[in-house]
């Protein structure tokens, strides 16, 4: 499948948890602290809007930047807060049209051209993969919210690959180093594939389950919860301060279990 294929995908299955929901239900606190479902569909809107920006008017979306660098650290909530207190049927419409709107934008843009976000400029490819990211993390947060859960597919393999991808990134924003040795990937998707990124010989490795490896590099899973087999100093350490998201660090998630 292509990856504008699997992002529709993701939106629709996210689309599949909400669209029937009560407007109390849509009212409901999630995993992320202050926000509700509504919250979480929110900021879904909100990015995919801001996307589409960046692939269909630059200009827009250089003010919406400048706009956001008047308040770095809370720009995302506020924006999340203001698509919350429109009524749950005008967001689900909005969302509907956004994204497929965006599917279109991004189809159009030609090959080699970099669109500019909020980090490195992306190509249209990688545009949908993060928006597919973006997109699993928040479903994540509103299946907790609903005690429900999806059932995971191998299109979780873009968002390990942006995992992946990110592990500097994750230093940068901590204001560390990354080490100048590379780490290998042994990751098991839901399908039994295994999927590897990184040099055989690594002396650092982290294996194991797909979808718990993208639990980590969104932040929605403590590494202590996770089936994941992490060998060697700097992989441990990189574990703790993993992030796949554009921003400052993220806090993480509590671990819900002892003595792991």
């Amino acid at each position: 499948m292509s990856i504008a294929e699997d992002l529709r995908d993701e939106y629709e299955s996210l689309d599949g948890l909400v669209a029937e929901l009560t407007d109390d239900q849509w009212a409901t606190l999630t995993p992320a602290e202050g926000w509700t479902i509504a919250h979480q569909i929110g900021h879904v809107v909100w990015t995919d809007r801001v996307s589409l920006l960046a692939a269909t008017d630059p200009d827009e979306f250089a003010a919406q930047l400048a706009e956001a660098g008047q308040d770095p650290l809370g720009f995302v909530d506020a924006a999340a807060e203001a698509e919350a207190q429109r009524t749950p049927a005008e967001l689900l419409a909005d969302w509907r049209r956004t994204r497929e709107q965006l599917l279109i934008a991004l189809a159009a843009v030609e090959d080699g051209v970099k669109l500019p976000w909020f980090g490195p400029p992306m190509s249209a490819p990688s545009m949908m993969t993060a928006r597919i990211m973006e997109t699993w993390a928040h479903g994540l947060d509103v299946a907790d919210a609903l005690g429900v859960q999806r059932t995971p597919t191998d299109r979780i393999r873009n968002v390990a690959h942006i995992g992946v991808r990110t592990r500097d990134f994750a230093y940068m924003v901590n204001g560390q180093n990354a080490p100048a040795e590379p780490f290998r990937y042994e990751l098991t998707g839901p399908s039994g594939a295994v999927w590897t990124w990184g040099p055989e010989d690594a002396s650092n490795i982290v294996r194991g389950s797909a979808v718990d490896f993208c639990e980590l590099v969104t932040q929605r899973r403590a590494v202590a919860d996770l089936d994941l087999e992490l060998i060697g100093d700097d992989a441990r350490a990189w574990s703790r301060i993993a992030q796949c998201f554009a921003g400052p660090p993220g806090t993480g998630r509590a671990p819900s279990t002892e003595g792991n």
